[in-house]
């Protein structure tokens, strides 16, 4: 059977990973690349479709012969459940044998408020008799390193999360595991519980930060009402501020924590440590 692999979001940050997984893996496989703005795709050597989870329209025509279907869950929080049913319908009705979806880390017992849409698109997608696997990615270690620049710049890195451990890992780890999955069998009907290989804390964090820069940064927890306000203070929007506090507020009670290492064994290698991360965001500072 011919196999063809489409993925959502392929103009992301997740979904181009993706791309260059899969070109590495299967240079050969059919691989097309869904998008709102297909055309930022030119010269990515993938056949682009336009794809807009918000035009149900677009929706079913773009997966026209496409087996497989790396469903990246979509950034507009709030709008996701929507999104990610129409998609889901829209495979259906193309007849998609296989769906493999971005949910949340412990996605069925997460204090995080972004885990209610991806338990009710895993619900979505267990109604639709569709074969699927979950892949429940853990916190990006990216999702800190943007923090990098303003800690050296102010002297100190700042956030919420207390003691809390977080097991994140780059995002390459993720896309890796998500090639892995699309590109082999086996995998149907799985639940992945994906983190980094090595927890540590932000004020660990800070101190490796201290370490490479040579500075003294420390790490200051603050209170999550103190935290939004700050992250709000240089100009993120309050609702996104607020979320962003919650998040490190719930790392500190183990939301974002797991020791299973399932990420590292799907992949076949160590997760990216965080001293890698930390020097690259160092080089990009630069």
């Amino acid at each position: 059977m011919i196999v063809t692999i489409a993925i959502t979001g392929a103009t992301g940050a997740l979904g181009r990973l993706v791309l260059q997984g899969l070109a590495t893996r299967r240079p050969n496989e059919t691989v097309v690349a869904l998008a709102r703005s297909p055309e930022k795709l030119t010269g990515a050597g993938v056949e682009a479709r336009h794809f807009d989870y918000n035009d149900a329209a677009t929706l079913a025509p773009a997966l026209a012969g496409v087996t497989t279907l790396l469903l990246i869950s979509s950034s507009e929080v709030g709008q996701r459940e929507a999104q990610h049913r129409a998609v889901i319908a829209a495979a259906k009705a193309a007849g998609v044998g296989h769906i493999v979806y971005t949910s949340l880390l412990h996605a069925d017992r997460s204090a995080l408020s972004l885990a209610g849409e991806h338990l009710a698109t895993e619900a979505a997608l267990r109604d639709s008799g569709i074969p699927h696997t979950i892949l429940r990615n853990g916190w990006y270690t990216e999702n800190y390193m943007g923090s990098v620049p303003p800690a050296l710049a102010h002297g100190a890195f700042i956030g919420s999360a207390g003691e809390g451990r977080i097991a994140s890992a780059a995002r390459q780890d993720y896309a890796e595991a998500a090639a892995v999955v699309l590109t082999e069998s086996g995998h149907q009907g799985k639940v992945y519980e994906l983190a980094g290989d090595e927890a540590y804390t932000l004020a660990d964090l800070a101190a490796e930060l201290s370490r490479q820069s040579g500075r003294e940064i420390p790490y200051v927890n603050m209170p999550e009402a103190d935290y939004a306000g700050a992250l709000a203070g240089v100009g993120l929007p309050k609702p996104l501020a607020d979320a962003i506090a919650s998040y490190d507020a719930k790392a500190a009670e183990g939301a974002l924590f797991d020791d299973g290492r399932e990420l590292s064994r799907l992949i076949g290698r160590p997760t990216t440590p965080l001293s890698a991360s930390i020097t690259a965001a160092l080089q990009q500072a630069k």
